[in-house]
């Protein structure tokens, strides 16, 4: 097991490449206490946030206590605080995606691209565990990544090959105190089964390093599929408007795996939704859409038109979209122009496609262009940049689409 010099040269050898500011995740619980204290002696460059979820009345005080822990390393420090918990859903997930969005806003604030998280080798184990429970495949089963890119910053985790305990050991040596979160031990919740169902597992020779070994070897199977698919991509894929075409010739000749991960990626550049859809459904929409059926899935509209497939938002999916012109319609469109208040990115529709008496002659299909960004006032259409381009206003996707065939 690791000891404070190796854990130091762990951490330091993880961030050597690392230019610009970092910012540290820190709860008040050992690992990301730990982590904080192995940066601090590592960058001085550095910036600690907090988050109160405000689910336990303790969690202010122990916020505050990272923030006085972070002084006396003499680092800013700040409290994201978040009351966005409504009684419904799944509480870890909704915490967790919120944590996501407060601290990649106040990460961008201020200028800093890469926030470090305080997961260990015990957590890796665990996901690996639910995962296999839920029947994940080789991106599941590849468990989380040392580093991932959303919201616009670089998550990462430097502490995947450290055991929970080596970090415990290392605050005592530096007589550094930690919260221990009471959820941790709460059954309720899966991770903390799963996290009790590995003491006993371990007997069996199913351990917190042969899961974590699982995850390696599957993460290098991963890079191959990743290869296979990005290959085939360009063979066979054309994006016309935000319309991704697929070729059915390349398509087919490929291994069903390769296929589904294709269809998979398309679906979510569209959609910009942060999972893949279900293998089965995939599965199920490849079958109708070869056969010549029409599907909806995730948000997008796809079929097949002759040799090709063709993958689309579906209009219902955008109907009520709506942003300012300086922000990202529907999540992924950019528009540049003469910005003004009173005017709004939403959808072009049939009607304002009507509007546009060359909008089919521009080689763009129908499904394309009526779910495409335009620019309104009221009900007045001020601008189609994709059906009735004007020199004015132009649109653009955020995020191409090869950033979506690599798995995350």
């Amino acid at each position: 097991m690791p000891v404070g010099s190796d854990l130091a040269a762990i951490v330091a050898d993880f961030f050597k490449h690392t230019a610009g500011p970092i910012g540290v995740a820190v709860s008040g619980g050992g690992d990301s206490v730990a982590l904080l204290h192995l940066l601090a002696a590592a960058r001085r460059d550095l910036h600690v946030v907090s988050v109160d979820h405000g689910l336990r009345p303790e969690a202010a005080a122990e916020a505050a206590g990272v923030a006085q822990m972070a002084a006396g390393l003499g680092l800013a420090h700040h409290t994201l605080p978040w009351r966005g918990w409504d009684g419904h859903g799944n509480l870890m997930d909704e915490a967790r995606r919120a944590r996501q969005r407060l601290i990649a806003g106040w990460a961008l604030a201020r200028g800093i691209c890469t926030v470090a998280l305080g997961h260990t080798a015990d957590d890796q184990a665990e996901t690996v565990v639910m995962r296999l429970a839920r029947g994940s495949g080789v991106d599941g089963l590849a468990g989380m990544a040392p580093h991932h890119a959303a919201l616009g910053v670089t998550w990462v985790r430097p502490l995947l090959s450290v055991r929970r305990q080596a970090l415990r050991d290392d605050l005592v040596a530096r007589g550094v105190d930690w919260v221990d979160d009471p959820t941790n031990d709460d059954p309720h919740y899966d991770r903390i089964r799963v996290r009790q169902a590995l003491l006993p597992l371990a007997r069996l020779g199913i351990t917190v390093e042969g899961l974590t070994d699982t995850a390696a070897r599957m993460t290098l199977a991963r890079q191959v599929l990743d290869h296979a698919v990005q290959r085939l991509a360009r063979d066979a894929v054309s994006v016309e408007a935000g319309e991704v075409c697929i070729r059915c010739e390349p398509l087919l000749a490929e291994p069903l795996e390769t296929q589904l991960r294709l269809l998979s990626a398309s679906i979510r550049w569209i959609a910009r939704t942060d999972y893949r859809p279900r293998l089965a459904a995939v599965m199920a929409t490849r079958a109708a859409v070869l056969a010549g059926k029409r599907r909806s899935l995730a948000g997008c509209l796809l079929g097949r038109a002759g040799a090709v497939i063709r993958i689309t938002r579906e209009p219902r999916a955008v109907e009520r979209a709506v942003s300012a012109t300086t922000g990202l319609w529907d999540n992924r469109w950019r528009v540049t122009g003469p910005h003004a208040p009173g005017l709004e990115v939403r959808a072009l529709g049939a009607g304002g496609l009507a509007l546009c008496p060359n909008g089919r002659s521009i080689g763009v299909s129908r499904a394309a262009l009526v779910v495409s960004p335009a620019i309104w006032q009221d009900t007045a259409l001020i601008s189609a940049p994709l059906a009735a381009p004007d020199g004015v206003w132009t649109a653009d996707i955020a995020a191409g689409f090869a950033s979506f065939l690599v798995s995350h």
